[in-house]
């Protein structure tokens, strides 16, 4: 399973970037808007720090606009992936920008039938919402086994990217069904590292250690 960060927060994203632990980052217009920064700067600045698909989000809701939108944003970087809204302007978008040979990450999915309707218009990667189906007394996990199962159903080649991720939970889930990527806030990954038992081990093995009065150098 591929990991992306879920931010555009420049010296986060940095700091991610050296553990081996990103192989991607996705962004949207809140978590632009938070940074208080050009987008296209943002992106700029992100896709110099990974190789791989960085996702900025168009902010139109006609399909000219997103078109013009989107053809901009990939002229930022090789590496930006363009993200379109689940909508009928959003998947003609995407199938003309797909068809230009442009990553097209279609997000804000919550039906099976929506991640159908995607791959078939040619999206690299389709985001569906696991939190916020939750939160809504809804399955987001089940609604990626579903979109898991219908894309290998078919051999489609576009990646389900788990999205809305709250917990550490949400990504085990997420791999064991077998989605693609899982795309997840600094904190979440940072979270998947804790556990109590390590701490209490690593403690145990200190002291341990420095009863002895050596050091290994």
């Amino acid at each position: 399973m591929k990991f992306f960060v879920d931010s555009a927060d420049v010296a986060e994203i940095k700091s991610l970037a050296g553990t081996g632990l990103m192989d991607g980052v996705t962004t949207n217009p809140s978590l632009i808007a938070k940074s208080g920064r050009k987008m296209s700067e943002v992106i700029a600045e992100i896709c110099a720090l990974t190789e791989g698909p960085v996702s900025a989000e168009v902010t139109a809701a006609d399909l000219d606009t997103m078109l013009r939108e989107g053809r901009y944003l990939r002229d930022i970087a090789p590496n930006v992936a363009v993200k379109v809204p689940l909508t009928e302007a959003g998947l003609r978008a995407c199938k003309a920008l797909s068809d230009e040979g442009t990553m097209v990450n279609v997000t804000l999915c919550f039906s099976a039938p929506q991640a159908l309707l995607a791959a078939k218009a040619g999206a690299a990667f389709i985001s569906p919402f696991i939190g916020r189906l939750d939160d809504i007394g809804e399955d987001g996990i089940q609604l990626i086994a579903d979109v898991v199962t219908i894309y290998s159903n078919y051999n489609f080649r576009t990646e389900v990217l788990a999205a809305s991720i709250r917990h550490p939970v949400h990504v085990l889930q997420c791999a064991k069904i077998g989605a693609h990527v899982a795309t997840m806030p600094p904190a979440v990954i940072k979270a998947l590292v804790k556990h109590p038992l390590t701490d209490r081990g690593l403690e145990q093995f200190t002291a341990d250690w420095a009863k002895t009065g050596q050091s290994i150098l």
